[in-house]
């Protein structure tokens, strides 16, 4: 597979799948970098996902809490998932998370962003949406792997200082809390 990015040189001369699930791709890219080296790039492409900023007409957010496996610890973060092949585009996959993990709807929805996680491993980009106007829809539609997702309603201050204090660390999450904080929107 050859390929040149935005003209600036940069050239994969090959991309060999080194492994490869329904989550994700792990490759190896033979590139010509600009200055003419070559080098080895080990990469994830992974799909985009979504973080959502639910924030009710108290200023109280959405804030689950479950073990993240990959830590081996249980977080604090925001409604998120990735966008799946039924998502016309990360907004929906947004109104669909944010259905599923909290049973809540939303009227109001304005995206604050995205974000690059860990970009020297991976593609990996996660979009993050303020959703408000919410409605308790009651039915949460959990996957296996979220049995133990809890969610609780936070003051906003309460969640900014969570992200101060490191205690938000899923990088969508807080991006999406700094963001409305700084843009006045919480």
């Amino acid at each position: 597979m050859s390929d040149e990015w935005n003209g600036r040189g940069w050239r994969a001369l090959l991309t060999e799948v080194q492994f490869a699930s329904k989550w994700f791709e792990v490759r190896r890219d033979d590139a010509l970098r600009p200055d003419g080296s070559r080098g080895v790039y080990d990469h994830v492409i992974a799909p985009p996902a979504v973080t959502v900023l639910a924030v009710d007409g108290l200023r109280r957010v959405a804030v689950t809490r479950q073990w993240i496996y990959t830590h081996r610890e249980p977080q604090w973060r925001l409604p998120a998932g990735r966008v799946d092949d039924i998502d016309r585009d990360p907004e929906d996959a947004a109104r669909r998370e944010l259905a599923e993990e909290t049973g809540y709807s939303a009227t109001g929805w304005c995206p604050l962003g995205t974000i690059n996680c860990a970009d020297s491993l991976t593609n990996h980009r996660d979009h993050s949406f303020l959703a408000t106007g919410l409605t308790d829809r009651g039915v949460r539609q959990l996957e296996p792997g979220e049995a133990d997702l809890e969610v609780h309603w936070l003051p906003a201050d309460e969640l900014v200082a969570m992200v101060l204090d490191g205690k938000l660390p899923h990088a969508g999450s807080s991006f999406a809390v700094l963001v409305a904080k700084v843009r006045g929107l919480l």
